[in-house]
C-alpha cells in the first residue's frame, strides 16, 4: 500500500467511523504497513519444494509453540520448527506455488481447504486440485471442518495417486470449532480479502477475551484438528511426511494480532516442521456426502457490502 493509498483509506475510515475509532484503525494499518514494507526486503523461510517429501500436511495459522504444548499428547508430532516463507496464507500460496516449481506442481495433488487457491492457484499446473472449501464450507460454524478434508485427501491418494501430496487444512485457524469456544469469533469470510466482522483476534485486542481464553480456544482447535490428521497418517501411504504451517498467528507481539502478510516477526513466522510417515492401513473409508453450495452474493448482502 503506498502513502496515498493510505492516506484516501484513512479519510474513508474517519467518515465511517469516527475520529476516534477511524482514526484508531487508520493508525494501526500505517504501523502494520511500516512492517510490511519490511517484510518485502527482508525474507526469509522454508519454500515447500526445496525439502524433500511425500506429503505435506498444512495446519493453517499454527505456532510452533502452540504445538510444542500438545506435541507429547500425539506420536506423531514433535518440537520440531522451521520458519515459514510467509506470514499470510495468501503470501504463502503465491512464494511456494510460483511458476519456478513448474515441474513439481505437475506431480502434486493439492487438496486444500483455504479460499486463497481461488486467488493464486491454477488447477492445470497440478496432478490433481481439489478445493474443499468450495462445496464442503459449514455455514454453521464458518469454515471447512477436518473431516472433510482428511475424507478428500484419502480419496485424493487411493484414486489418483500422485508423487507429492498436499493436504491443507483450515484449523487451528479461527473459527474455533470445539463448542465451548464457538462464540469467541466469527468465521471465515469467503469472497473478502478481510474479515468484515470481529475474529477472535480482534476480541483479544478490544480486551473482550482475555489472552489466555483466546489461546486455550487455539490450543483446543489444534487438538481438534490432529485428530483428523491421525485418520490421515493411518490412511495414506507416504514414506516421508512433513507437518507444518503456512504462517503463524500474533497475539500482541509488537503491537499486532492474527496474521498480516509480510511480516516478518520472528513468532509470526516460526512454524512446525514436524518429520512423520504414513501407512493406509485401510481402516478409513471417506465418507459420501452432499455438496454444500455458499452463496457470496448472499453474503454480501447480509453483511451490508451490497
Amino acid at each position: 500500500m503506498t502513502f496515498r493509498e493510505w492516506s484516501r483509506d484513512a479519510v474513508s475510515h474517519v467518515r465511517e467511523d469516527g475520529l476516534a475509532e477511524g482514526g484508531q484503525r487508520a493508525a494501526r494499518e500505517f504501523y502494520r504497513g511500516l512492517f510490511r514494507q519490511t517484510g518485502r526486503r527482508v525474507n526469509y523461510g522454508r519454500r515447500i519444494y526445496d525439502h524433500d517429501w511425500d506429503m505435506l500436511v498444512v495446519l493453517d495459522a499454527c505456532r510452533a509453540d502452540l504445538m510444542a504444548e500438545v506435541a507429547d499428547e500425539y506420536p506423531f508430532t514433535s518440537t520440531q520448527s522451521g520458519y515459514s516463507c510467509a506470514s499470510s496464507s495468501g503470501e504463502w500460496h503465491v512464494k511456494n506455488f510460483g511458476d519456478e516449481y513448474a515441474a513439481e506442481k505437475a506431480d502434486t495433488a493439492l487438496v486444500s481447504a483455504n479460499p486463497y487457491t481461488d486467488m493464486h492457484i491454477d488447477g492445470d499446473d497440478f496432478h490433481l486440485l481439489d478445493e474443499v472449501w468450495r462445496d464442503a464450507f459449514d455455514s454453521d460454524v464458518g469454515t471447512v471442518l477436518a473431516d472433510r478434508v482428511t475424507d478428500r485427501a484419502i480419496t485424493a491418494h487411493r484414486e489418483h495417486p500422485p508423487d507429492r501430496l498436499v493436504v491443507h487444512y483450515m484449523q487451528p485457524h479461527y473459527p474455533f470449532v470445539p463448542e465451548q469456544f464457538s462464540d469467541d469469533g466469527g468465521g471465515m469470510a469467503l469472497g473478502y480479502d478481510h474479515t468484515p466482522w470481529d475474529t477472535v483476534w480482534d476480541r483479544l485486542r478490544k480486551g473482550d477475551i482475555t489472552k489466555e481464553r483466546a489461546w486455550e480456544g487455539y490450543r483446543e482447535n489444534l487438538r481438534y484438528v490432529l485428530d483428523h490428521v491421525r485418520t490421515l497418517l493411518g490412511n495414506v501411504d507416504a514414506e516421508r511426511v512433513i507437518i507444518t504451517a503456512d504462517h503463524g498467528n500474533l497475539l500482541g507481539e509488537y503491537g499486532l494480532y492474527a496474521h498480516p502478510q509480510y511480516v516478518p516477526i520472528p513468532a509470526l513466522k516460526r512454524v512446525p516442521w514436524i518429520v512423520t510417515s504414513a501407512t493406509d492401513d485401510g481402516d478409513h473409508q471417506p465418507e459420501e456426502r452432499e455438496p454444500t453450495e455458499t452463496d457470496l452474493d448472499e453474503q454480501l448482502e447480509a453483511l451490508g457490502y451490497k
